[in-house]
């Protein structure tokens, strides 16, 4: 509990007012330990407050704090607290996107999102929001959590940020995402980001080109499409007039498979050792472009896969392993919906235009007819809840997983039920969350002190006979 107490109270610095540091206070402890997931009265319900809902959901629109004063609040608290993972002096981030069915009406940013799961629980289309997200990996032993760092809607809401003169959100998605990285890198110096391979595109290396010119180092490690094509580097030419050549020959990186002299490795994927062969060659790629980038082909588990690496500087072997820690982010997508409910949220504005599900892809944004002022401001403020909200689960979902990382086999936490599988030495974030429902206002009152005591306290409801003992305490 004092660490937990320790944590949200270095926020206090980020809101200009209070109350709304107090608010922050009691949203984040009341997403890690509520019960039910029926919307921000949940929250209420879980911390047995008294009903101050207007206020509750008057603070995620208020001015007194802003997200990306949070957002590098919290950047500095896991540098400075969680076991990061690094490679060499490069700390290892994982981004992707992540797509939440909505169906508000005038929920801004709602829009007609295609699934590329091959779930078969999940229609091939939606209507909701399309989520960048941006972690980092932080672990002890062989266990290791991708802490949520920074989510960001990332589609639907060009116009709305065009009315704020922010051209850097209303960009594509694959772009918004490197953004959104290299602003999450500098508060950790030099940084390897991984993603998939939808995010191996010219835009996205020409972005992060002009970012890393500013003095930042960001490095990406992907994967290749199966129709990915490279270019050999340009032989020097002497005696000859015109113009030097910017490329060699073309080639399909998936046929280097059947010419490629591989090399044979054992190495830790996934848990345990698997024998793979690699092939490493440094090609041109990108249509006028010609990036040289780092390409390792793998034939691993009678599956052939291309990596990709901007760092030319790794070795293969670095890379494969790297590319085999991306999938934790997906992890960390489950254990905020089925944990903590972070895309329970429901934030709208009456100034937004009513959704049209016929609306065609030729006819007229209708954000582009909203002129007023007030009702720009107030659809802004919408986005701004959601964005906070999705920022405010993160918190708490990085909060359980340290927790997990920090206390797991010393005190209470040593005789927890597991809930999945039996794990001796780190417990999960489920567990943790479960452990906190059902002890948290017993440790609160055991440390009368804290700071997280006393707010929560002072916002309890009086009928509850345990909230009279907690405030008296």
């Amino acid at each position: 509990m004092k660490f937990l107490n320790g944590m949200l109270m270095e926020f206090k610095e980020c809101f200009s007012r209070k109350a709304a540091f107090q608010w922050f206070v009691v949203i984040v402890v009341g997403l890690m330990v509520r019960t039910d997931h029926l919307g921000v009265t949940s929250i209420i319900r879980g911390l047995m407050l008294a009903p101050d809902y207007m206020n509750l959901i008057g603070f995620f629109r208020s001015s007194a704090w802003t997200l990306e004063v949070l957002t590098k609040k919290w950047c500095e608290l896991v540098k400075n607290h969680a076991p990061v993972m690094k490679q060499g002096d490069a700390v290892i981030l994982v981004g992707d996107g992540v797509k939440q069915a909505k169906e508000g009406r005038r929920m801004p940013g709602v829009k007609h999102q295609h699934q590329e799961s091959e779930d078969s629980s999940k229609s091939e289309y939606m209507w909701g929001h399309l989520f960048g997200a941006v972690g980092i990996l932080a672990g002890v032993g062989d266990k290791v959590f991708c802490l949520p760092l920074a989510l960001r809607i990332q589609d639907g809401v060009k116009t709305i940020f065009g009315w704020s003169k922010q051209p850097e959100r209303q960009t594509s998605h694959v772009t918004e995402m490197i953004r959104l990285a290299h602003a999450t890198a500098r508060a950790f110096g030099k940084a390897i980001l991984l993603l998939d391979r939808l995010f191996l595109t010219i835009p996205a290396l020409q972005t992060l080109d002009t970012l890393n010119a500013q003095g930042q180092s960001l490095h990406i490690v992907t994967k290749a499409k199966r129709n990915c094509v490279a270019y050999y580097p340009a032989e020097a030419r002497t005696g000859q007039r015109g113009r030097p050549r910017k490329r060699g020959a073309a080639v399909k990186v998936f046929d280097l498979f059947e010419s490629a002299l591989f090399l044979s490795a054992e190495i830790a994927l996934y848990g345990r050792l698997e024998q793979i062969r690699y092939h490493s060659i440094d090609l041109l790629w990108g249509q006028g472009l010609y990036k040289r980038l780092r390409f390792v082909l793998v034939d691993y588990d009678n599956t052939q896969t291309v990596l990709v690496s901007t760092d030319l500087a790794l070795e293969p072997l670095d890379i494969i392993k790297l590319y085999s820690r991306r999938f934790g982010i997906e992890s960390m997508f489950r254990e905020m919906k089925q944990v903590v409910c972070a895309f329970a949220y429901r934030f709208w504005s009456k100034h937004m235009p009513k959704l049209n599900r016929f609306r065609k892809k030729t006819d007229t944004d209708p954000l582009s007819q909203v002129c007023d002022r007030r009702a720009r401001e107030r659809i802004k403020l919408a986005v701004k809840a959601i964005e906070g909200f999705m920022f405010f689960a993160a918190v708490a979902t990085g909060l359980l997983q340290l927790i997990s990382l920090y206390f797991s086999g010393s005190g209470e936490l040593s005789n927890l039920r597991y809930m999945r599988t039996y794990r001796n030495s780190i417990v999960s974030e489920a567990t943790v969350a479960d452990f906190l429902r059902k002890n948290f206002f017993r440790l609160l009152h055991s440390q009368p002190d804290l700071g997280i005591n006393r707010i929560i306290s002072a916002k309890q409801s009086k009928n509850f006979p345990f909230c009279s003992l907690s405030v008296a305490s």
